[in-house]
């Protein structure tokens, strides 16, 4: 039995974690082109040139209200290697009932993630690359994750386990979105400590074929829960920045996530799964709307020239 998710529970910050970030993201011995972000940050990260396709990618994360100071149970990293590689880690946030810190397990995963991305036996495979991370990582806990890895040639390949999302625009519309993998309504498919969870063999994997201009939005549940996937064209064609562009997705997931009268995707699917307000409400005309309070990620990677890209 998997370990269900219950998306209001308190994080906690762990100082020894931060401190192996720390070190992980300067050691000579991991590779030099990856990053590991695991906490609140916004920035361009434009990554090394190269010839033909790469990323050029933007990031903005915004803790669940009542963990700021412990900043979240989301994790993500962006590597320059290759044409680049950005990843996604949403950790789950039941395993506190248990006193367990849910941010050590998606912060651990995604710092293993860091360190394989070159692995000669990953093979720039993103499912493996989910193999050799979840089977380094010794927390007790589980998370969702979503990884994707763009050859120089265009190709994308991409590999999920439950409900962290990609969705990939072209022209100002949506050519592929991601599909979450769910056990019943809020309790996703899950990488965890215990023999019970998924592994990488589960992992949804797709390959499509990038062109350049094309732009990918990568996030956390709390951002696909609380935007609709118009919104996400809207924004990302309004903000050239994919810095700048990443940080209103964002913004506009928490505004939506704490309206009470937000019709969000999430109350949509909570009711077309059968949960709703009781009958005399609506009696009454009410039903069941809101957003959803969360941990939100977001990654905005535009597909460039690498040739166009300057490091900095």
């Amino acid at each position: 039995m998997v370990v269900p998710v219950f998306r209001a529970s308190v994080a906690s910050f762990h100082p020894l974690f931060d401190s192996l970030c720390t070190r992980l993201s300067t050691n000579s011995s991991l590779p030099k082109n990856s990053r590991l972000l695991p906490f609140a940050s916004s920035e361009l990260n434009p990554v090394q040139s190269r010839p033909e396709l790469s990323f050029c990618v933007g990031t903005h994360l915004i803790p669940h209200p009542n963990k700021v100071e412990r900043g979240g149970e989301d994790a993500f990293f962006v590597s320059c290697y290759n044409g680049g590689v950005i990843a996604v880690a949403d950790g789950v946030s039941g395993w506190a009932e248990q006193n367990v810190d849910p941010s050590l397990f998606s912060r651990e995963l995604m710092a293993n993630a860091s360190y394989f991305v070159e692995d000669v036996e990953v093979n720039y495979d993103p499912q493996i690359l989910i193999q050799k991370a979840h089977a380094a990582t010794s927390s007790v806990g589980s998370a969702t994750v979503i990884v994707a890895m763009l050859e120089r040639n265009g190709i994308l390949k991409v590999a999920s386990v439950g409900d962290c999302g990609l969705r990939i625009i072209r022209k100002g519309q949506i050519i592929f979105s991601s599909s979450p993998q769910e056990h019943y309504f809020d309790c996703p498919y899950q990488l965890s400590s215990e023999a019970v969870g998924q592994t990488y063999l589960d992992a949804m994997v797709t390959t499509v074929e990038l062109i350049e201009g094309d732009t990918i939005v990568m996030g956390s549940d709390g951002l696909f829960d609380n935007v609709f996937d118009h919104e996400v064209v809207s924004m990302t064609t309004r903000f050239i920045d994919v810095s700048e562009a990443a940080k209103a997705l964002a913004n506009l997931a928490c505004s939506h996530s704490t309206d009470s009268n937000f019709d969000s995707p999430y109350t949509m699917e909570a009711r077309a799964k059968g949960f709703d307000v009781p009958m005399w409400k609506k009696i009454l005309g009410m039903k069941l709307k809101g957003g959803k309070l969360d941990d939100i990620t977001v990654i905005v990677s535009q597909v460039v020239n690498s040739h166009d890209v300057s490091i900095s």
